[in-house]
């Protein structure tokens, strides 16, 4: 079975057919998705989705691009919805986004920081996002694992979603103790960096995502991604990393069941 940690089934995008898509993910394996949200709005209807399927669990978070509607009411809204459900299951997504800067950079480390304390008040692992405002650049990294280390105790209960930086940021994160999620964007033909990057991930460290509905693997670029193409990542991971696919389902599915403390 795989579990499939990051998704956006509450977008818009599937309003048709959601109860299809969760099918066919089902039908291919895919045994459990976490549901991430990016707002409030988002975050009640992640948990309602949680609750209407017993094979999707909730992270309730904003992500960085609304850091700036991030209030202590807004945090306490949060904090309720959570504790109200026991599907929930990770603060998230989370984090810094340089790139687009529809946030000011100083609000969007304020709102981060509450999550990481949210997070640590509840006991819940982060689901991260980090985006540089352009290659090569390391500012909101390097914020990023600066609020982590002054907020969290070593090992830090984590994983850095869609990984995209390089070896240096990747060694920060795995000495924090964090996972590592890469999505099916390890399946373009122009990824050979980032494939070489994958190869230095511990297999224990490593976690599958989609993103969906964004980053759809080769073959199905320019279309609506869905968990049922996580099998295109597990097939492209056996082969960067030489390990069966049946090992790295094994182990991911593991890593994943003990981050996000899910009991199959």
């Amino acid at each position: 079975m795989l579990i499939e940690t990051h998704a956006h089934l509450d977008f818009p995008d599937y309003k048709d057919d959601r109860d299809d898509v969760i099918r066919r993910a089902n039908d291919a394996g895919v045994g459990i998705i976490i549901n991430v949200s990016s707002n409030l709005k988002g975050s009640f209807s992640s948990v309602e989705l949680s609750r209407q399927h017993d094979c999707i669990y909730a992270a309730c978070g904003i992500h960085p691009h609304d850091a700036k509607d991030v209030t202590d009411e807004t945090i306490q809204s949060l904090k309720g919805l959570i504790t109200s459900s026991d599907k929930v299951v990770a603060i998230g997504e989370v984090g810094l986004d340089f790139y687009r800067n529809l946030s000011p950079h100083q609000l969007q480390i304020d709102a981060f920081v509450k999550f990481i304390r949210l997070a640590k008040e509840l006991k819940l692992p982060l689901i991260l996002h980090c985006r540089e405002e352009a290659p090569g650049k390391k500012e909101a990294s390097g914020l990023l694992i600066k609020s982590l280390r002054e907020n969290l105790d070593i090992p830090v209960r984590a994983v850095m979603h869609c990984f995209s930086g390089d070896e240096e940021m990747l060694k920060q994160c795995l000495d924090l103790g964090m996972y590592i999620s890469f999505t099916c964007n390890v399946t373009f033909k122009n990824a050979a960096k980032l494939r070489e990057v994958l190869k230095a991930v511990p297999v224990e460290r490593l976690l599958l995502e989609t993103d969906a509905p964004f980053l759809a693997p080769e073959g199905k670029r320019g279309q609506r991604n869905e968990p049922a193409y996580l099998r295109y990542l597990l097939e492209a991971i056996s082969e960067n990393l030489g390990i069966s696919k049946d090992e790295v389902e094994r182990i991911t599915t593991e890593n994943a069941k003990n981050l996000f403390g899910i009991r199959i």
